[in-house]
């Protein structure tokens, strides 16, 4: 099983951006769902995560009412749209998958990841 993230980009402050991430089993919808990110010369940090229904999100504050976490279990997809971006945002971002059903921050409970897709927000 493997997770693929697509999207990465450089955009102007104020602009939008969406990544996506595939995941290639079949037990997508089991699980919850999210995205991490780590900036240069700084640790990875939570970025949004999504229930296994695809209902239940939550966020990083610095991030809340600019991305949108969002799946589409019948394409084994998990989305992160970025709007309204910063320069403080510019990352490489990573998908995760946790078995839990419920979103969570904490990394270690995730047990599967992506590589990383760039994201690089001009001032």
């Amino acid at each position: 099983v493997q997770l693929q993230a697509f999207g990465r980009g450089l955009v102007q402050a104020g602009g939008s951006l969406r990544l996506s991430c595939a995941h290639s089993g079949r037990t997508f919808s089991s699980y919850a769902m999210g995205w991490f990110r780590q900036a240069p010369g700084k640790e990875r940090e939570f970025v949004a995560s999504i229930d296994k229904h695809g209902i239940e999100t939550i966020y990083q504050d610095s991030v809340k009412g600019r991305f949108t976490v969002s799946r589409d279990n019948a394409k084994n997809t998990v989305y992160l749209r970025m709007d309204s971006l910063k320069p403080e945002d510019t990352a490489a971002y990573y998908c995760a998958r946790t078995r839990r059903t419920k979103p969570r921050r904490e990394a270690g409970l995730y047990d599967l990841w992506g590589q990383g897709t760039l994201v690089t927000v001009s001032s």
